[in-house]
């Protein structure tokens, strides 16, 4: 499961939907792969990784502006407030 969510690209309205039933259905299966598995933890982690995406782009060298909205930004945010400590 965790291949297909982090393979999947993320375009456009109908892949991020795809990606969310994808990131529901990794919860559901692999809990044990969640840092944050209660809607208040992951939560507190979307927004602060919504606060650091930029950080994350940049050392990955993605060349990524995290001020333009782009589906695949929001995408990374909750792949990221999955693990986010």
């Amino acid at each position: 499961m965790d291949t297909q969510l982090n393979e999947l690209i993320v375009k456009d309205r109908q892949t991020f939907i795809k990606f969310l039933d994808l990131l529901h259905q990794d919860l559901l299966q692999q809990p044990q792969n969640w840092e944050n598995k209660t809607l208040p933890d992951f939560l507190e982690a979307l927004a602060r990784y919504t606060e650091d995406i930029q950080g994350y782009y940049d050392n990955t060298n993605a060349n990524v502006d995290a001020e333009k909205a782009a589906w695949s930004t929001f995408a990374d945010i909750f792949k990221g407030a999955k693990v986010y400590e």
